[in-house]
C-alpha cells in the first residue's frame, strides 16, 4: 500500500517542478504563446488535484498504527498545493490586465486600483480556503478517531464473545461432571448395601 503512496508522491513531485516552472514563465511571455501556457498550468493543476485525492485514498486505507506519519506529508502536500494555485492566481490576474490593455490601449496606469483590489480579493479567497483546508483536515481526523474507535470496540465485542463461549463450555463441563459423580455416588451406595447385607446373611448362617 504504502509503495503506491510513494508512487504518487513522486509522481506528484515531478508534476509541481513542472507546474512551478510554468507559472514562473507567464507574465514573461504575451500573445498566443502567454494564452498556451495558461492553459497547460490548468491542465497540469488538475492533474495534480487528482494525484492528491489518490494520495488521500491511498492513507485511508493504511492501519491507523501507520497512519500519522502519511498524514502529515498529505498536510504538507496540500499547503504545496495551495501555494501553487495562488502563485497561478496571480499571474493569470497579471495576463488578464495585459490582454485587457492591449485590447483597449490603456497603458496600464489606471489599472493600479483594479489590480490592487484584484490582489486583495485573491487574498480573501485564500484565507477562505485555508479556512477550509483546515476544517477539511479536522473532519478527516475526527472520522480517523471514530474509525479507530469502532475498530477498539469490534475487538472488546470479539472478547466479550469469546468469553461468553468459554462460560458456556465450563457450564456444559460442569454439569457433565456433576453427573458422573452423582452416578459414581449411587453405585458406591448400592455396593455398601450389598456388603452390609451379605454381612448379615453370613453371621446369620454362622
Amino acid at each position: 500500500m504504502s509503495s503506491d503512496f510513494e508512487s504518487y508522491e513522486q509522481d506528484f513531485a515531478v508534476l509541481t517542478a513542472e507546474i512551478t516552472g510554468r507559472i514562473g514563465k507567464v507574465p514573461k511571455l504575451v500573445g498566443d504563446e502567454k494564452k498556451q501556457m495558461v492553459a497547460n498550468v490548468e491542465k497540469q493543476l488538475e492533474e495534480a488535484r487528482e494525484l492528491l485525492e489518490q494520495m488521500e485514498l491511498e492513507v485511508r486505507e493504511i492501519p491507523p498504527q501507520s497512519r500519522g506519519m502519511y498524514s502529515s506529508r498529505m498536510r504538507s502536500y496540500k499547503q504545496e498545493m495551495g501555494k501553487l494555485e495562488a502563485d497561478f492566481k496571480r499571474s493569470r490576474i497579471a495576463y488578464s490586465d495585459e490582454v485587457r490593455n492591449e485590447l483597449l490601449g490603456d497603458d496600464g496606469n489606471s489599472s493600479e486600483n483594479q489590480r490592487a483590489h484584484l490582489l486583495d480579493n485573491t487574498e480573501r479567497l485564500e484565507r477562505s480556503s485555508r479556512r477550509l483546508e483546515a476544517g477539511y483536515q479536522i473532519a478527516v481526523e475526527t472520522e480517523q478517531i471514530g474509525q479507530e474507535m469502532l475498530e477498539n470496540l469490534s475487538h472488546d465485542r470479539e472478547k466479550i464473545q469469546r468469553a461468553r463461549e468459554r462460560l458456556r463450555e465450563t457450564d456444559a463441563n460442569l454439569g457433565k461432571s456433576s453427573r458422573i459423580l452423582t452416578g459414581m455416588l449411587r453405585r458406591l451406595i448400592l455396593n455398601i448395601c450389598v456388603i452390609i447385607i451379605i454381612s448379615v446373611i453370613i453371621s446369620v448362617i454362622t
